[in-house]
């Protein structure tokens, strides 16, 4: 399939997704109760959806990193180890956090629906700036564990 050619196996295609991941969660705190606001986490969980349930390469940030970023940029000089299941799960794990939060949002909660918002900001930065993606360890702490009771 074309569209997992390329990105899956280069980190930058992640970090990438993870700073725009985090320029419109940082937007949509900035523009607090407004529609736009929550119209914008919208499409953001919706983003997390694609990557939970399609996988990540299947992400508009994604087929934006292919055709308009990974063309202008040498190969990458290792491979993404987090890509597949760790990367699927740390997409449910942000879809889980900024569904909360846009439920919250919806309620009338915002103060804690921008509380939730913010981890998952937070999650998206440390992904973008530093590579240390969270959900993908969380993941392979939990494979970790469950092979050691079956051990």
């Amino acid at each position: 399939m074309s569209r997992t050619t390329s990105s899956p196996s280069d980190p930058r295609a992640a970090r990438f997704a993870a700073a725009l991941t985090s320029l419109v969660l940082a937007v949509v705190l900035l523009l607090g109760e407004s529609w736009v606001g929550t119209a914008l986490l919208v499409l953001q969980a919706a983003v997390f959806a694609v990557g939970t349930f399609v996988g990540p390469p299947a992400t508009p940030y994604a087929a934006l990193y292919r055709s308009a970023v990974r063309p202008r940029l040498a190969p990458p000089a290792e491979p993404d180890h987090h890509a597949g299941a760790p990367q699927r799960f740390a997409q449910a794990v942000g879809l889980g956090f900024t569904g909360v939060g846009l439920a919250l949002v919806l309620v009338g909660a915002t103060f804690v629906g921008h509380l939730f918002v913010g981890l998952a900001l937070v999650a998206a930065l440390l992904n973008a700036a530093a590579g240390l993606c969270l959900g993908c360890e969380m993941y392979l702490v939990a494979r970790r564990l469950r092979g050691a009771r079956t051990a």
